[in-house]
């Protein structure tokens, strides 16, 4: 799994018909501090994440194990979103 920001949303009117019906979230990678780094990419929302949520990311064929994602063509899927971070006991980060 992977820490990332949503930073965005796209729309997408022709795709798979697996995807019908799924928000489509522009995310961004993040360390433990909450900080964003790397490139942004698209992953499918499965958890009603917004813009600025920090969120629980998993890539690769893992991404298709949730029920909402079974048998589509997704890499990148929102599983959670994060309340908080603690890191060596000290708290990093936090939803306001």
């Amino acid at each position: 799994m992977k820490l990332a920001f949503v930073i965005g949303s796209t729309i997408s009117t022709i795709k798979d018909e697996n995807l019908s019906g799924r928000k489509l979230l522009i995310v961004r990678e993040a360390d433990t501090s909450g900080n964003p780094s790397g490139a942004p990419f698209v992953a499918v929302d499965t958890v009603s994440a917004g813009a600025g949520d920090l969120v629980l990311v998993t890539t690769g064929s893992s991404a298709r194990y949730t029920q909402i994602t079974k048998d589509s063509p997704i890499d990148a899927v929102i599983i959670g979103v994060i309340d908080s971070l603690e890191e060596s006991g000290k708290v990093t980060y936090r939803k306001s």
